[in-house]
């Protein structure tokens, strides 16, 4: 639905802003978003609209994610209203789609106010700080390569940059590296590990400006020009902050869902899944993550 949703006033959306009367303005400032048939969509209906299909708009500038969500709602309120003129408000099926979301929406509460509201950005800043104490300063090299099929052919190239000859340009005349070849075997910074043993060992051997002898790999013969040298810094906090925050939040969640599970009774009665289970616990393999 929320593509539907998305597709037809996406157009309306972006064409420019919408211009409320004092009335409106004033039940905006109360929580009051919309009103459908009498029926009232709030600010919380907002928010819980984003929770549950916010992930689905990407990245929508935030005044026309806004309008989608709204309109998500108005069309939900539509549908509600007439499953009920259909009277599909009760029945074995309507309770059982009440009590699972019931369910879910007592777990999503509570993981907001047990599992989110316990992992803050102070936690995620003292971890950041924590972790970067224990890096080790890692050197990293900027380099350009030529890439040839022979050593003959890499020692005449050797031998016009040692005359003088630009080594970016030799690189896009002569190097074989579809990749590298027309920004003149620019390879950028990389540290150790990235690069095939022969070539990281010859490329941190050299200093700045320095141009190696041939290089043998898998690849071929390699000339590697380094143009620079450094110590490779840990990201800022502020760029990572989200992953970690997302990494500290899932493992307290899998942290509070071990406890309750070890607290409960828990009784496995479909065949297929009994059996799973079983053979887990012999196996000692971990239940599958949700």
């Amino acid at each position: 639905m929320i593509s539907i949703v998305r597709q037809g006033i996406m157009a309306a959306a972006l064409a420019g802003s919408l211009l409320l009367s004092p009335t409106q303005y004033a039940m905006a400032q109360d929580g009051v978003v919309a009103i459908v048939n009498g029926k009232t969509i709030t600010e919380a209906d907002v928010r819980l609209a984003e929770a549950e299909v916010g992930s689905d708009l990407g990245s929508l500038p935030e005044a026309t994610k806004r309008r989608v969500l709204v309109e998500y709602l108005i069309e939900n309120q539509l549908f509600a209203e007439a499953a009920e003129g259909d009277q599909l408000g009760s029945g074995p099926e309507f309770d059982g789609r009440m009590q699972y979301w019931r369910r879910r929406a007592l777990r999503d509460t509570y993981f907001d106010k047990t599992v989110k509201e316990a992992v803050t950005e102070a936690d995620a800043k003292r971890l950041y700080d924590e972790q970067v104490k224990l890096l080790k300063p890692e050197e990293e090299v900027k380099a350009r390569h030529i890439l040839v099929e022979s050593e003959d052919k890499a020692k005449e190239i050797a031998e016009k940059i040692a005359h003088g000859a630009d080594f970016a340009e030799m690189a896009k005349q002569y190097s074989k590296d579809p990749g590298t070849k027309d920004d003149g075997g620019a390879l950028g910074y990389f540290s150790r590990g990235q690069m095939v043993p022969q070539f990281e060992e010859a490329a941190f051997k050299l200093e700045p400006g320095d141009v190696s002898d041939p290089v043998e790999t898998q690849f071929g013969w390699h000339l590697i020009q380094v143009e620079d040298k450094r110590q490779r810094k840990p990201p800022e906090f502020d760029a990572i902050k989200d992953r970690l925050l997302a990494s500290m939040i899932h493992r307290k969640a899998q942290e509070i869902a071990a406890s309750l599970r070890g607290k409960a009774t828990i009784e496995y009665v479909d065949p297929a899944i009994k059996q799973q289970v079983e053979s887990e616990k012999q196996s000692g393999a971990p239940a599958p993550k949700q």
